[in-house]
């Protein structure tokens, strides 16, 4: 299993992913289980040559397999309506960012501080470093302190962006006119990457998102530099 995510899903940083996660190996639990059943049925109504053909109805089987689906319905019903609460709620954040959708980079602004504002835009394929990630890299990352509440407000200049890392399970819309919110809380420093997952033009896919988790002091040292 852990094999099978690496290769189809990141590793989870945040508390909100890890939750995710864990939805979506029960969810593949139930439908499993589900699949195996229908196939099993499936192959045994065709080797059998066992039939009935004066049965008309019956009652406990449909009440069984009416009554079956609806309990495993609310098996993924009720954790998925967790996580899009956790999602959606906001605990005293420390620390707001808005970040601001253009064609085709970003603009991000740490408000809190005093007025820190910078674009970050793709890095051209012949600026890259040896260890940098082609179409991924960018010039000015985004810089957080991990385990530190953060909320990021999104919004757009132009068209509808979508400000989406996979790692730590945030996909927030910026639409413009429109202010949207989110929360994310890293639990080890590290470099995390996204990308617009929103069709906004012919460079859609030239403006990354690099984020860079760092300790507080580390943090301070960054700003100190603006």
């Amino acid at each position: 299993m852990l094999t099978w995510l690496n290769i189809y899903l990141q590793n989870a940083v945040s508390p909100l992913m890890e939750q995710l996660i864990m939805f979506h190996d029960s969810s593949m639990m139930i439908l499993t289980m589900i699949t195996t059943m229908v196939f099993y049925m499936m192959m045994s109504t065709v080797i059998s040559k066992l039939s009935n053909r004066i049965l008309l109805e019956g009652q406990m089987i449909e009440l069984v397999w009416t009554i079956m689906p609806s309990v495993l319905l609310v098996f993924i019903a009720l954790p998925s309506l967790q996580i899009l609460y956790l999602m959606e709620e906001t605990n005293n954040p420390l620390i707001s960012i808005k970040a601001i959708g253009h064609q085709w980079y970003w603009s991000y602004e740490y408000s809190d501080f005093k007025k820190i504002e910078f674009d970050s835009y793709m890095k051209p394929v012949e600026n890259l470093e040896i260890n940098e990630f082609r179409n991924l890299e960018v010039d000015n990352r985004m810089v957080v302190p991990f385990n530190m509440q953060i909320r990021i407000l999104v919004s757009s200049m132009d068209v509808i962006h979508s400000w989406t890392i996979p790692s730590i399970g945030v996909k927030i819309d910026a639409s413009p006119g429109r202010m949207n919110q989110g929360n994310m809380m890293f639990l080890r420093p590290g470099l995390f990457y996204g990308q617009c997952s929103e069709i906004c033009g012919s460079n859609h896919s030239f403006m990354p998102i690099m984020l860079e988790s760092v300790n507080l002091n580390t943090f301070m040292s960054w700003l100190n530099k603006f």
